[in-house]
């Protein structure tokens, strides 16, 4: 096994000093080392090379990602004699994209999660049966447009991180609690039986009774909330659909009220 000076100063180790492969491998993490060794075994095998990006910790402890590219040299029979290629030190970009995805799963303003995060974890409720039974509970602010005319948007934002951190305390048990946008916020919630769903979605109106005040002016926040229980093979959509025909139920009887559906209507198409 033979490196160039770069490759050593990625692994933090002295250029140019002995290399043995039973000491190398483990720098790698016991994830990163079980796929080089899948993808590695693999092109000896069948294939003529591979990329892999792989984990590793330095000599000196210093985690690091690096790009793998490899090919597979072999004779004249098709028999492999060695593997050669590049090895490259990706951890900034890695650092790049990890920030990325994490802004694209969490709403700015609350830190809750995104409606993008939301909707990955509705389908996966849908489609991976559960140990428990969980609910879809969907709450939308009531009164919360007289904050920002009245008080400003600074206020509303005061007002709408307020809403998320009280959803969060309230709701502790919650896979997930989701900003869908503008005064909108959805959880996905496991349960033991539809009285104990009910509870949940009261206790989230009482919680949700929010005063924001300023300059000796105040405004009162309440909350709708509408429920539903996710089904297992239901369509997304559907289940979404169900709560959110139940908010708007709780709306048309007055706002400040909780109210559920408890048959998911199934689109046939």
């Amino acid at each position: 096994m033979t490196w160039t000076d770069t490759v050593y100063e990625i692994f933090d180790l002295e250029p140019q000093s002995a290399l043995n492969r039973d000491e190398i491998v483990p720098l790698y993490c016991p994830e990163s080392r079980a796929k080089l060794t899948e993808v590695r075994s693999a092109a000896i095998k069948n294939g003529d090379g591979f990329t892999l990006d792989a984990e590793i910790v330095t000599a000196k402890g210093n985690h690091r990602w690096i790009r793998i590219t490899a090919i597979v040299e072999r004779d004249t029979r098709g028999e492999p004699v060695r593997i050669f290629g590049m090895k490259q030190d990706i951890t900034a970009e890695k650092i790049m994209f990890d920030q990325i995805r994490r802004m694209s799963e969490l709403d700015s303003l609350t830190g809750l999660a995104s409606r993008s995060k939301f909707e990955a974890a509705l389908e996966s409720a849908c489609r991976v049966q559960s140990t428990s039974l969980q609910g879809l509970i969907l709450v939308d602010l009531d009164g919360f447009k007289a904050v920002n005319d009245t008080l400003g948007h600074q206020a509303g934002d005061s007002c709408l991180r307020e809403a998320g951190e009280r959803l969060v305390s309230t709701v502790p048990a919650a896979s997930i609690v989701a900003r869908l946008g503008g005064d909108e916020f959805a959880i996905i919630v496991p349960y033991e039986s539809t009285l104990d769903l009910q509870v949940i979605g009261k206790n989230i109106v009482e919680r949700m009774q929010i005063t924001i005040a300023l300059s000796g002016t105040s405004v009162e926040v309440g909350a709708s909330v509408g429920g539903a229980p996710i089904v297992v093979a239901a369509a997304p959509k559907d289940i979404f659909s169900s709560a959110d025909n139940a908010l708007y139920a709780a709306k048309r009887e007055g706002k400040g009220r909780f109210r559920m559906n408890e048959v998911i209507a199934v689109d046939a198409a």
